[in-house]
């Protein structure tokens, strides 16, 4: 068997120290020098390897040492072993290689969301990450690092909402691919949150929503008027049936599957609703909307002639009026479905004049006039 060994030699009339290398094939290396301290600091090095790695690290070359010296300086300062680097290399390597294209994950995405999500939920999520798949849609999901996310977020030109519910639908798309073993991570975790800019919430005047009232056609008024005073969300409107409307204990159910929360939930149906509504108490069946629904309500603001429609103006304008009338946040917050009653305090408090929520909450059909707006007295 073949020793790793030190000896003296003379070569050209002089001495030199020849240092034996065992090869993992059984062969071996020499390596000779003049200097017989070189010599025996190269001994005690290779001894040493040999005694923890054995026979296979003495046949390093000194190109690899040299590789392997480099690679050790870049990662003493994260205080990395070369074989742990050398895994995680290997690991990142094998999820890219077994990993799916974002054209690909987008698809299975989507498909996974057939049975499972609303048509708006859907609609929303194909624009959305058809934008995505644009510019990225032939790489690989594991590739793909939350910097380059967060610059593609950034570029976008759109306000700060927009931009993180573009992020939160790819976040919807990562913690997919993570449960496909086409990446490891969700990277959306590590991508901040655009600043979202606070802007003043727009609320209907008594005259607007009388104009708006009073020029509805038949299908779109419970639409406005469960809006305007039951403050239920849009998308919460155009799933409801006329089933979730309990007339004789004047509610109104929000189940969780309509919910934006998911939480199930009751508004009161208060007397000018009634009122609104007197002629629609026989539906039972069907959705409260009529199809076409945005055309419709656009065509109902022309009549109006609104020119301008804040964002969320009905729910705003609910909660507006409600709490200078009620001055219930708590209250409030339960028929609104919000878990944070000091918060919607703080946004909706003082917007309206106790007087102007005492005409807001008495608008009511003038069945003389049909179709005029009057308040109730007192």
């Amino acid at each position: 068997m073949i020793k790793l060994r030190l000896t003296e030699i003379e070569l050209h009339g002089k001495p030199h120290w020849r240092v034996t290398v065992p090869q993992p094939d059984g062969k071996r290396k020499f390596r000779t020098f003049v200097d017989e301290a070189e010599a025996k600091a190269y001994y005690e090095v290779a001894a040493i390897e040999h005694h923890n790695h054995g026979t296979a690290v003495l046949s390093i070359t000194d190109k690899l040492r040299s590789d392997a010296i480099g690679a050790f300086e870049i990662l003493l300062p994260f205080n990395v072993t070369l074989s742990v680097a050398a895994q995680y290399y290997a690991d990142h390597h094998r999820r890219i290689t077994n990993s799916e294209t974002v054209k690909n994950a987008i698809a299975a995405f989507r498909a996974s969301k057939e049975g499972d999500a609303s048509a708006r939920y859907k609609k929303d999520l194909k624009n959305r990450l058809a934008r995505f798949e644009t510019d990225f849609a032939q790489r690989k999901m594991a590739d793909i690092t939350a910097a380059e996310i967060h610059a593609w977020l950034g570029a976008l030109p759109v306000a700060g909402l927009t931009r993180n519910t573009f992020a939160l639908r790819l976040s919807a798309l990562w913690s997919f691919a993570a449960l496909q073993k086409w990446v490891s991570e969700n990277v959306l975790e590590q991508v901040p949150k655009a600043k979202e800019k606070s802007s003043p919430i727009g609320i209907l005047s008594i005259d607007e929503l009388s104009r708006l009232l009073e020029n509805a056609s038949a299908q779109t008024l419970p639409y406005w008027v469960f809006g305007a005073f039951c403050g239920l969300r849009s998308a919460e409107l155009e799933r409801l049936e006329w089933k979730d409307i309990k007339w004789q204990s004047k509610l109104v159910e929000v189940p969780a599957a309509k919910s934006k929360t998911a939480s199930r939930r009751f508004v009161r149906l208060r007397p000018n609703v009634l009122a609104w509504l007197a002629s629609y108490r026989k539906h039972r069946r069907g959705h409260v909307c009529p199809k076409m629904l945005r055309k419709r309500l656009e065509q109902d603001r022309e009549n109006a002639k609104l020119e301008s429609w804040p964002n969320n103006a009905l729910r705003h304008s609910f909660c507006s009026y409600l709490l200078a009338k009620e001055k219930n946040a708590k209250s409030l917050a339960l028929e609104m479905g919000h878990a944070d009653a000091d918060l919607l305090f703080a946004k909706y408090r003082e917007l309206v004049l106790p007087t102007e929520a005492k005409k807001y909450w008495a608008l009511v059909p003038d069945v003389k006039a049909q179709k005029k707006i009057v308040a109730l007295a007192g």
